[in-house]
């Protein structure tokens, strides 16, 4: 095919579809040079990029949403039985709030704590159906890479005026190729956690023991319970998602006995490891260190500190893990590696961006959420100017 923007399946932002061949009536070459007729392209339909979507849409515009998985909050629908310590009034933003109520919503108790499911259910589910959102929204469309229409990055005279393009896999494993004026990445991170290697890569034998080893918070009173019942359960991680864990597998030792819990962290200093706790603005959160603090010192989690893993091995009786000072912990029948998750660079690769270089975070942004210095209660309202990369109309969201 000679057209130079539907030499492969582009997307057509006059009908939605993707073009194929210049006979289809496709307007993407025309909209290429007239960026400004080009949609919005939102990268996630959680709960972030939906409410980026609400709010365009307030504003006249018609993005349009591209998300990886079958259906609306699919990475959230995988912890559907953690509960947030955020209440619902912290969840919900002003427009979302506004046009779900004009179909017939209401807005649940907004003291009240919901649940990864709950958030699923009541919010995200209800926004993606809004007749104003649910027809721009793109399921099974995964972003795998954003450039500048014609130019790498290295390439200037113009890139500011270029279309993004966004190479898309479908759920057949076609490609496709979809062009916008800007980019709003909220895929989030929930895709890329962290191993448990202290330095930041797979501890040597990590990745052969993936049978054992669960990077998620394990729904151990319920669905997972047979995996962790009477087990010997090492948690590695010392943020939030850790206290979760631990006291899930807590409240399945209280009626599983044998179930054995051993904690792993790498810091030795442990004074402010729980939060504030009851001084915590967020109650729950706070809750969540005070409890956990309790379970410590009663040993019914037993804590080991200045854990830094090197090796992960196998034997004939379980699982154990040595460090980097010759430490030997186990053995263990499951190891729950909580360590956090980071963002897929690959997908911004072709896109100029400014990041910081420890955080990966835009380079305004991360003083304001460097968690060496800060809780989410300490962090202020911010908008697109932290956001901001050179990459003009690009920014990352959630």
């Amino acid at each position: 095919m000679s057209d130079a923007c539907c030499a492969s399946p582009v997307h057509d932002p006059a009908t939605g579809s993707c073009c194929t061949s210049p006979a289809e009536s496709c307007s993407c070459q025309s909209a290429s040079r007239d960026v400004s007729k080009l949609p919005i392209a939102i990268i996630g339909a959680g709960p972030i990029g939906l409410s980026a979507a609400i709010q365009l849409i307030e504003k006249g515009e018609t993005p349009i949403v591209l998300e990886a998985g079958e259906t609306a909050g699919s990475n959230v629908g995988e912890w559907r039985h953690v509960k947030l310590f955020s209440p619902w009034k912290y969840l919900v933003d002003p427009v979302s709030r506004r046009m779900l109520e004009s179909t017939g919503w209401s807005m649940p108790d907004e003291e009240v704590l919901p649940t990864g499911g709950e958030l699923v259910d009541r919010l995200i589910g209800p926004l993606a159906a809004l007749p104003a959102l649910a027809p721009q929204i793109r399921f099974n469309h995964r972003v795998v890479t954003i450039t500048r229409r014609g130019f790498d990055k290295v390439k200037s005279g113009g890139r500011d005026q270029a279309p993004f393009e966004l190479l898309v896999r479908m759920s057949d494993g076609s490609m496709s190729r979809i062009l916008a004026r800007a980019v709003i990445d909220a895929s989030g991170t929930w895709q890329a956690p962290n191993p448990m290697g202290a330095g930041g890569i797979p501890a040597d034998g990590e990745t052969e023991l993936t049978d054992r080893i669960a990077y998620r918070i394990p729904d151990a009173t319920g669905l997972d319970r047979d995996r962790y019942a009477g087990k010997r359960v090492l948690v590695v991680g010392s943020g939030h998602s850790a206290f979760n864990a631990l006291l899930d597998l807590a409240a399945l030792a209280d009626d599983a006995p044998d179930t054995r819990i051993v904690w792993a962290i790498r810091r030795t200093d442990i004074r402010l490891m729980f939060g504030g706790e009851e001084k915590d603005a967020l109650e729950a959160r706070g809750a969540l260190g005070a409890r956990l603090r309790s379970l410590v010192e009663t040993t019914q989690v037993q804590l080991e500190t200045g854990v830094r893993i090197s090796r992960v091995v196998r034997s004939s009786t379980g699982v154990g893990i040595e460090t980097d000072d010759g430490r030997k912990l186990g053995p263990f029948d499951e190891i729950v590696v909580a360590t956090g998750f980071r963002p897929d660079l690959a997908l911004a690769r072709e896109l100029r961006v400014k990041l910081d270089p420890w955080l990966e975070a835009p380079e305004q942004l991360a003083p304001l959420i460097d968690p060496n210095m800060h809780s989410c209660g300490t962090v202020y309202p911010h908008g697109a100017a932290e956001l901001a990369h050179p990459e003009k109309d690009y920014y990352v969201v959630g």
